[in-house]
């Protein structure tokens, strides 16, 4: 998968990319960048979790109900 099929639909080339990823860096500096990925990458990984039903709470919630 190239970056121009990725990218063509929003219609969004190369320069404005630089641009984007340009004011990013401005906005939040380098060493931040890595902390919201990691974030980022959380969030969508609880989200997937979620989704398929497998919730670390509903886990715990089944054990405390056994009594």
């Amino acid at each position: 998968m190239t970056l121009a099929v990725i990218l063509g639909p929003f219609g969004l080339g190369m320069g404005e990319m630089i641009v984007i990823l340009v004011i990013v860096l401005l906005l939040f500096g380098g060493r931040k960048i890595p902390e919201l990925m990691k974030g980022l990458g959380r969030g969508v990984k609880e989200f997937k979790d979620a989704s398929k039903g497998n919730d670390s709470n509903n886990a715990n919630a089944g054990s405390e109900k056994k009594d």
